[in-house]
């Protein structure tokens, strides 16, 4: 959000109360607490009539220092918030020098350190005694808007060439510098600017990462409005962010999942291929089995099928129900599937549709969501008369696990939690939750609720889902796929910025729609999708009106598939190790070229192709012609499947058959013996 006019001026509809001086310092046992009056305060009659910060100083754990500020203490309600790991009682180092009247205060966590002085509002961040960002003058207080609404903006400096990544699931340009980002969950599909994974967490090419610790909409201007500035404000009384020193970005996002949690390890079934009915298409238990009968008879490996929505009859999502008239007999059907190898997937959602026979009894009980005259909240937009769970209300909670309980005792292994963006913010929530804060937080215990039953039932090892919102912490619960992206190699390549957007900040497993979502696409784009789908850590073929099998695009369709699902399975032990390594620390399995080569310039803006973990360089191929111009990083590479060896520290161009794609690793590689 944007509040001055250049340089100089504030826009006309804002009051400014910048924070001009830390005036006074207080120690706290396990915080430090400094008072910042919004005037230069000179003589006593300087401390009547103005507002005042408060900033607070902790350090939840090593190499991380936390900011919190607030104006008004009383008036900003505090639930939700997010789950923080570590030692948050931690009180950081800290050393005060004495000069000339004013004190110099030094605050050190690890191997990161803040300054500051009294009479000043400048703060300084170090990383190894190296100056990693500032807080400048006229950057941090308070914006008074004429219409009566409150705003606490504050920022951090940017340095000469700084790059910025993250900021959630993002299909714009994946260096965020020159970006407003506003984080609010929305369903908007893969190519606009909103998102349904909004993280307030980036890192940036100097060794720091921040992560500003709200739950509401937190409104960024990345370098924009003030171009040597990362921006953040909030319409609230108060605020608080976390700066976490690296150096390396690998460093950050270990550092950051130890604070904000770690993905749990999916199962190893779920690596291999998904195939759903899509969305709106007819299907029955016999659609089903000429599916899996067509794969089996080809050959081409198979590990989940996914019922989409319309397993439930139409107008009663969710009801929790078989559709009867296309699904007699739900458990033996399941159970077929099951000696066929297969693992159950079915689609569910937050929502209770007026029609559902479930409509009745949630709001007999309060488990819906209320408007503020205790009214049940309710709109037409994707179900008639739906209502939203309230997963504030624990007895909602275990209620809407009971209705997944029963789809468990019949044989669904796991489930599609779809939507979780449109939560309206006029409404009262069980707990009392800030409306407006709940919005983004919804995701979170939407999925969370799906996720702890999946863990109860199945055990900790068999629990996964197929998520598509998500808040920070929804990396706990994997695993995340992209949302609606349409049928061309242009929505491929946004769907591929915003996995890497997503790896940047803070999820280790990630898939998408093989082949687009919207329309049906050509063959030659299904095929090239393929080789892109099955090298990401999840993979499933998904439509919406029309069968995602590859018989319906062409046989060679059927061959391509077959060989990258066979080529994933023969790389299994190398990517369930990555998939261990993002359990345990937190690194991602599909991973940006900057956050794996830092050092190397070239790969500070690629977007258009991957590291698959630390060893395998991935470069889908964009184009009908299968041309595609890729850069190999500093040594020597040979690719995966030819043996041809290449050369680093240059691009390449080649034209690549749909069996094949830029696919590297280094020189003597074990893996190159594999396949």
């Amino acid at each position: 959000m944007k509040f001055t006019n250049g340089f100089w001026l504030v826009r006309d509809e804002f009051q400014a109360d910048y924070v001009r001086d830390i005036y006074e310092v207080e120690e706290r046992e396990n915080e430090l607490l400094a008072f910042a009056p919004y005037k230069q305060i000179q003589g006593r009659g300087d401390t009547l009539n103005i507002g005042m910060m408060t900033y607070t100083f902790t350090a939840p754990a090593k190499d991380i220092l936390g900011i919190h500020m607030v104006n008004h203490a009383g008036n900003y309600v505090k639930s939700p918030s997010f789950e923080l790991y570590g030692d948050l009682d931690k009180s950081p180092e800290r050393k005060c020098e004495k000069a000339s009247g004013k004190e110099k205060w030094t605050l050190k966590s690890g191997k990161l350190s803040l300054e500051f002085e009294t009479g000043s509002p400048e703060m300084k961040f170090y990383g190894d005694g190296r100056e990693l960002t500032c807080i400048k003058s006229k950057t941090t207080g308070m914006m008074h808007h004429k219409q009566g609404m409150n705003y606490l903006v504050s920022g951090l400096n940017l340095g000469v060439g700084e790059l910025v990544y993250g900021l959630g699931e993002r299909f714009t340009p994946m260096v965020k510098n020159g970006q407003t980002v506003d984080i609010w969950n929305e369903d908007g599909g893969t190519a606009s600017e909103i998102s349904y994974k909004n993280i307030p967490f980036y890192y940036t090419t100097k060794g720091y990462g921040v992560f500003v610790n709200h739950p509401g909409r937190v409104s960024f201007e990345v370098g924009s409005e003030k171009v040597e500035t990362v921006q953040f404000s909030v319409e609230d009384e108060e605020l608080e962010y976390f700066v976490i020193y690296g150096p390396t970005p690998l460093e950050i996002i270990e550092k950051y999942t130890a604070l904000t949690g770690r993905p749990a390890l999916p199962p190893k079934w779920s690596f291999g291929l998904w195939l759903t009915t899509s969305f709106t298409t007819n299907y029955d238990e016999a659609t089903v089995n000429s599916f899996i009968d067509g794969f089996e008879q080809r050959h081409i490996p198979l590990s989940v099928f996914h019922f989409d929505c319309f397993w439930m009859k139409g107008f009663e999502w969710c009801n929790f129900t078989w559709d009867k008239d296309m699904f007699p007999d739900p458990a033996g059907m399941l159970e077929r599937f099951h000696k066929r190898g297969l693992k159950i997937c079915v689609w569910i959602n937050p929502y209770i549709a007026q029609k559902s026979p479930l409509f009745g009894e949630a709001m007999e009980k309060g488990y819906l969501l209320m408007k503020d005259n205790g009214r049940v909240w309710q709109w037409d937009m994707w179900q008639a008369g739906m209502g939203l769970v309230d997963f504030t209300n624990p007895d909602a909670c275990s209620w809407y696990q009971s209705k997944l309980k029963a789809l468990l005792d019949v044989g669904v292994d796991c489930f599609k939690t779809d939507f979780g963006e449109r939560v309206p913010t006029n409404v009262k929530w069980f707990d009392g939750s800030d409306p407006e804060k709940m919005h983004n937080y919804y995701t979170y215990l939407y999925n969370q609720c799906v996720f702890e039953l999946l863990k109860k039932e199945k055990g900790e090892s068999e629990a996964v889902l197929f998520a598509r919102s998500a808040a920070p912490g929804g990396q706990k619960f994997p695993v995340h796929w992209g949302g609606d992206s349409t049928s061309q190699y242009i929505s491929m390549a946004e769907t591929l910025r915003g996995g890497l957007s997503l790896m940047d900040s803070g999820f280790g497993f990630w898939s998408h729609d093989i082949g687009g979502f919207e329309d049906d696409g050509s063959a030659d784009l299904y095929k090239r999708w393929v080789a892109f789908g099955l090298l990401s850590s999840h993979s499933r073929l998904h439509g919406s009106s029309s069968y995602r099998v590859p018989w319906n695009y062409d046989e060679e369709a059927c061959e391509v598939l077959k060989y990258f699902t066979e080529l994933k399975w023969k790389l299994m032990p190398y990517i369930y190790s990555l998939a261990q390594t993002a359990h345990e620390k937190g690194l991602p399995v599909m991973r940006p070229m900057h956050m794996q080569y830092p050092k190397d310039r070239n790969c500070a803006y690629l977007d258009q192709q991957y590291m698959l973990g630390d060893r395998i360089l991935v470069a889908p191929v964009f184009s009908s012609d299968g041309k595609q111009d890729f850069y190999l990083p500093e040594g020597n590479w040979v690719h995966l499947l030819t043996k041809e060896p290449a050369q680093g520290n240059q691009w390449h161009t080649g034209t690549f058959d749909y069996f094949s794609l830029p696919l590297y690793v280094r020189e003597g590689d074990p893996l190159l013996k594999v396949i």
